[in-house]
């Protein structure tokens, strides 16, 4: 049984959490939606790139765990290594000005960006997949709460990554550290279609190729099309993959992620060739 001082603290605890939980949501919780841009928008190319640097941990925006909507999210412990690919969604005008999740005013030309679970401040280099555009931005805020997408990008981030219009885009996010010398170039006004490989839902991985072969065949006998099992080496185990594809868009991304999702599948996630 824990003693009084012991409850105390806990409830303190969880009070604290609570209201870093309640900032988070007045502040990030409609990060994601679709927003509109200034009437006079920056062309790519001249918004200022960030240059990560050692920060401690801001005081707000890290709590262990915090909910949104019914959905907990955990605050990683350290960033190093962290590289994911997703979707990306852009907030810009509606949010110009007010606090993001760190106490930090927003504004819509820096390059900055929300995340869910990385921690707070972090540098991250986005690569637009779908033309090959990349900038490093440096994540002060929490989100985006919407279904399927990976990281919200500050309107001018977005600029730069020539996503404005089509609102969302396929993107990898990878954590740069500070004195890191793997960031990769931004292409020019032209850029080439970055080869990355066809792009697919994964819904599950096993040791059991048996197991795969299950989930393959319910999802072929629900009506899902272009069910593939691919087999992989991972620290010299095989691994078998069930994924979903390839997807040509976002919109089909989103379409493939509901359809499993109904099924029961949950956690698919992009995933290239």
């Amino acid at each position: 049984m824990k003693s009084i001082n012991d409850s105390g603290q806990v409830l303190n605890k969880v009070a604290a959490v609570a209201l870093t939980v309640a900032t988070l949501l007045a502040v990030s919780a409609c990060a994601g939606h679709r927003d509109s841009a200034p009437s006079k928008p920056p062309t790519p190319g001249q918004i200022r790139e960030v240059v990560p640097k050692a920060e401690p941990r801001s005081k707000s925006g890290n709590p262990p765990f915090y909910e949104v909507r019914g959905k907990r999210y955990y605050v990683l412990d350290d960033a190093t290594g962290y590289q994911e690919r997703g979707v990306a969604s852009w907030y810009g005008k509606k949010f110009h000005g007010r606090s993001t999740a760190t106490g930090e005013t927003y504004d819509m030309y820096a390059a900055t960006a929300a995340h869910k679970t990385l921690p707070l401040p972090a540098y991250a280099l986005v690569t637009n997949l779908e033309n090959g555009r990349s900038i490093i931005v440096r994540i002060n805020d929490r989100g985006p709460f919407v279904a399927n997408r990976l990281i919200d990008l500050s309107y001018g981030a977005a600029v730069e990554l020539d996503m404005i219009k089509t609102g969302t885009s396929f993107v990898e996010v990878q954590v740069v550290t500070p004195g890191s010398k793997g960031r990769r170039p931004r292409t020019e006004s032209r850029p080439a279609k970055v080869t990355t490989g066809a792009l697919f839902v994964q819904v599950g991985a096993f040791g059991d190729r048996s197991n795969a072969n299950r989930l393959r065949s319910m999802l072929l006998n629900a009506g899902v099309a272009d069910v593939v099992v691919r087999k992989n080496r991972v620290n010299g185990q095989r691994i078998y993959r069930v994924r979903i594809g390839p997807v040509a868009s976002v919109e089909e991304f989103d379409a493939t992620v509901e359809l499993v999702s109904e099924l029961g599948v949950s956690d698919a996630y992009l995933a290239t060739e």
